[in-house]
């Protein structure tokens, strides 16, 4: 007879593995990597390449290479953020609904 732990260990596990597999597959071979909030590797490469692209654009007066560094080092700052709210894949926050437009008379 299985016991109510049981059921919401497996309903974790499910979860988890929905939500993270690499890191639900590292955890059955005994070898954790570090969860997916934690690995930043490629946010970091991108600060990097935007700061280079920033210090090119700057060093060769060039303002699309200087916008293109300011860009991707802003998308690269919003990925380190520690406080960013991740959302579940495929769903999106609730739209409030629009208030009807009243029809415009002409003048």
């Amino acid at each position: 007879m299985p016991r109510p732990h049981d059921d919401r260990l497996v309903a974790l596990a499910a979860r988890l593995e929905r939500e993270d597999p690499r890191f639900a597959r590292s955890l059955s071979t005994g070898q954790p990597t570090r969860p997916r909030e934690y690995r930043r590797t490629g946010a970091w490469w991108a600060l990097v390449i935007g700061v280079l692209m920033l210090i090119a654009g700057v060093i060769v007066p060039d303002g699309l290479l200087i916008a293109a560094g300011l860009v991707l080092s802003g998308i690269a700052v919003q990925l380190l953020d520690p406080e960013r709210r991740h959302t579940p894949r495929g769903s999106r926050a609730p739209r409030t609904p629009r208030t009807p437009r009243t029809p415009r008379t002409p003048r």
